[in-house]
């Protein structure tokens, strides 16, 4: 058991620990119920509910620098787009974001993959130096895409 000031107690009774909670009007809260024993802490619930929901809520907020940023350019797209693209894929990747690079077809495009391919494959070779393919190209319907993380 820990008390409310955060010195630990030792090793109680069930009943012996609710009386000193009771007797200090505060709560016994089990704050880690697979450590043998189990530990308790001597503290108001509703304070240490709120720790909680505002220590989860903290951990959410640093999730959203790992999102993943999306490039999408057509089949067709020409060489100075592509490196203008390019740009924008070297300048996410080297503030530390994975980037999806998408090739979109449009009509009969669908036809020849394979230009999509070769303009994924150009692509991924002007920034191999700072990125690296995450897993094959793959095809989701009309886009052909790959995953870019940094090195």
């Amino acid at each position: 058991m820990i008390d409310a000031d955060g010195s630990q107690v030792g090793v109680l009774n069930i009943r012996d620990a609710l009386k000193v909670a009771e007797s200090r009007g505060l709560d016994l809260v089990e704050v880690a119920p697979t450590a043998n024993p189990p530990v308790c802490r001597i503290t108001d619930f509703d304070k240490y509910r709120y720790a909680q929901k505002k220590k989860a809520h903290d951990s959410k907020r640093g999730a959203a620098a790992g999102a993943v940023k999306e490039v999408k350019m057509g089949a067709l797209t020409g060489k100075h787009d592509v490196d203008f693209k390019v740009g924008h894929i070297r300048r996410f990747v080297t503030e530390g974001q994975r980037v999806k690079l998408s090739i979109s077809f449009r009509g009969r495009q669908i036809t020849h993959p394979e230009l999509g391919r070769a303009l994924l494959d150009k692509i991924v070779e002007q920034v191999r130096d700072i990125a690296q393919p995450d897993g094959q190209t793959r095809m989701e319907g009309r886009n052909m895409s790959v995953l870019l993380t940094p090195r």
